[in-house]
């Protein structure tokens, strides 16, 4: 389970348009340069409020409330100093959870035997929607099985990718399960021998 995310707003200047991979190189190094690890980026540009999401994680151990803080601080400097992003803004900083993001074809071979959630940007065979074990990641596609059937979705074609949580194997059952197996177990009644 992830922390709950840290927001600023903020306010960009005029500048050009800025895209997924220029805030990737501009942001990456100072999150490693914070010891932590640059999962990726969200950037949801819009004409009243933009949002960036942030994701980092911790080697070796849970990212903190003060990993979060400490980096929101450090991106809210460097963009203040760049102004990469044009108009208001809402800065987020958060780690990948249970159900991580996946950006890039290293964390989708990081992840290898993990179920996963993949949406394209154009069809493939009619879907734009997959999920299933991922079997395996080379330089040019994901490959994943979609119920006994192998897709192979190129990495430029894949417009969201996030691993899917084992709650059970993790000992973890969701609320909305929790609550429809208590609200069964009361439609029932009580056992009686």
């Amino acid at each position: 389970m992830g922390l709950a995310p840290i927001f600023f707003w903020r306010f960009g200047g005029p500048g050009p348009r800025v895209t997924n991979e220029q805030l990737g190189e501009l942001l990456a190094p100072l999150v490693t340069g914070l010891g932590l690890e640059y999962v990726g980026i969200e950037f949801s540009p819009s004409r009243g409020s933009s949002l960036l999401r942030v994701y980092i994680d911790a080697p070796e151990r849970p990212v903190t409330l003060d990993d979060c803080e400490r980096t929101s601080r450090e991106i809210s400097a460097l963009l203040d100093v760049n102004d990469p992003i044009e108009g208001r803004y809402t800065l987020e900083v958060s780690s990948p959870g249970l159900d991580r993001p996946l950006f890039t074809p290293q964390q989708f071979a990081r992840f290898i035997g993990a179920q996963a959630r993949v949406s394209t940007a154009l069809p493939i065979a009619g879907r734009r929607r997959f999920q299933g074990v991922i079997l395996g990641v080379d330089d040019e596609a994901v490959r994943i099985d979609q119920e006994g059937s192998e897709v192979e979705i190129a990495h430029g074609n894949i417009a969201k990718a996030k691993l899917v949580p084992d709650y059970e194997a993790l000992g973890l059952v969701p609320a909305k399960k929790r609550r429809n197996e208590e609200a069964g177990s009361r439609a029932r009644g009580p056992k009686h021998k």
